[in-house]
């Protein structure tokens, strides 16, 4: 994983460019993802993403360097929607960033429903056509092909932005 402090240079805002940092696989996925205006400013929305200028972490003696790969974590929680509105409200950028996020999930992906884990499956033992899919999986589920090597991911899922 890479770390990248971003400059947002949409004229859009008219003010100072944005920055803000932002992890990435490494520097091909960063440019895949911004090619494919898939990098958004989390202030303006605005898609016109640069790399900001970065000092290089040195470390000091006896510390790690700041990029070094840190100890693995355990997956963080992913609150259900009840638990989620009861925080407070979202701010508005990141509800349309996953108004976006769900709507490309949609247009590129086969919904499976609750047979999400089985079609995982199957496609991982080669049963089944590779293919983006999305449905419903209970945490233990997930967990279950997390252990398996099936890589799944979880997302907020919020109205869409046309309801």
């Amino acid at each position: 994983m890479i770390r990248y402090t971003l400059r947002c240079t949409a004229a859009a805002h008219g003010t100072a460019p944005h920055e803000f940092d932002s992890w990435f696989k490494d520097s091909d996925g960063f440019d895949k993802l911004t090619a494919a205006g898939m990098v958004q400013c989390p202030a303006c929305g605005g898609s016109e993403i640069a790399r900001a200028l970065m000092a290089p972490a040195i470390p000091k003696k006896g510390r790690p360097a700041r990029n070094a790969k840190p100890e693995a974590l355990p997956p963080a929680p992913v609150p259900e929607a009840p638990q989620a509105a009861a925080a407070g409200p979202m701010p508005p950028q990141v509800m349309a960033l996953l108004q976006r996020i769900r709507a490309e999930v949609e247009k590129s992906c086969d919904y499976v429903g609750q047979d999400f884990a089985e079609e995982a499956r199957k496609m991982s033992r080669g049963e089944s056509e590779r293919r983006g899919i999305y449905g419903e999986a209970s945490e233990s589920q997930a967990e279950e092909l997390r252990e398996e090597g099936i890589e799944v991911g979880r997302i907020p899922w919020v109205p869409r932005s046309d309801a």
